[in-house]
């Protein structure tokens, strides 16, 4: 889905702002997203990394039935690099590693997953771990089952990805918790992605679902912006929560220190100046 000709046996993914071109047998820079005889596959498509029944605080949704347990899973890749990455042991897999890697499952398996999970609290499923629009087709297809059953869906993303595929997904998920990383362009060039899409795919999904925003709080990069992300989200409305968490020291990062728990309370303070409810997490 999402995809283009670019000339020359090229093609053009159309899924994410970056709008990757394709030469023959080339993957996006999500990794899951392939040219194979001059047409875009889901080389990814199906690949799980993880499989595990969360709280449904955990992925962080504090406001949506909380108390609740959901089935979570994950597959490889992201279309963003961050160089502070907390789970880049599958987010900064290529195509190669997930072969080795992956197990492969159908959305009708990860529908009984979820069923047989019922009466342990379980309310349906989340796309977790990585960035799961990537994989935007096992999504949907998984989503429409789980959907069909009465169970929700729920999406934790970067939300880099462009408005048009967002609002086709839209009216599956039930939820979604979605990073926004810092509130400046160059914070999200150093990221190699983009501001403003994210502020579009936020403005979008609040219109259509619940969400919750997390804002990980890196040391020197990023704890200025927090003032004016909460003021932005409050624009949208002063009930969106707000997690704060805390960085610690992962993938190229690991020479720095770890947030402070007196700099989230800081910023947790700041935040509370725009929004109704901000959270400290992971303390």
């Amino acid at each position: 889905m999402y995809q283009g000709k670019a000339g020359s046996g090229s093609v053009q993914c159309l899924l994410c702002p970056h709008y990757c071109v394709l030469s023959e047998n080339s993957a996006g820079k999500c990794g899951t997203r392939t040219n194979r005889q001059n047409s875009l596959i889901s080389s990814g498509y199906g690949s799980i990394s993880s499989i595990a029944l969360d709280p449904i605080e955990k992925k962080p949704l504090y406001m949506f039935h909380p108390g609740s347990q959901i089935l979570s899973i994950g597959g490889y890749g992201c279309n963003l690099t961050c160089p502070f990455c907390q789970n880049h042991e599958i987010s900064m897999s290529r195509d190669v590693d997930m072969v080795q890697r992956s197990t492969r499952v159908t959305p009708d398996a990860i529908l009984s997953y979820a069923e047989q999970t019922i009466p342990a609290g379980n309310i349906g499923v989340a796309y977790t771990y990585n960035e799961p629009f990537i994989n935007f087709e096992f999504l949907l297809d998984c989503a429409e089952l789980v959907r069909g059953a009465g169970l929700k869906n729920i999406v934790v993303t970067n939300g880099f990805i462009n408005t048009e595929p967002l609002a086709e997904a839209l009216p599956l998920i039930d939820a979604m918790n979605i990073d926004l990383k810092g509130f400046t362009e160059d914070f999200y060039r150093g990221l190699s992605g983009k501001l403003a899409p994210v502020m579009d795919a936020i403005t979008l999904a609040h219109k259509r679902c619940h969400i919750e925003i997390t804002t990980l709080v890196v040391p020197g990069e990023n704890e200025d912006d927090v003032a004016e992300l909460a003021k932005w989200l409050s624009s949208l409305s002063p009930d969106i929560p707000l997690h704060l968490t805390r960085f610690f020291p992962r993938y190229m990062y690991t020479g720095k220190m770890a947030t402070s728990r007196e700099t989230i309370y800081r910023l947790q303070e700041t935040a509370k100046r725009s929004l109704n409810y901000v959270f400290a997490g992971n303390m």
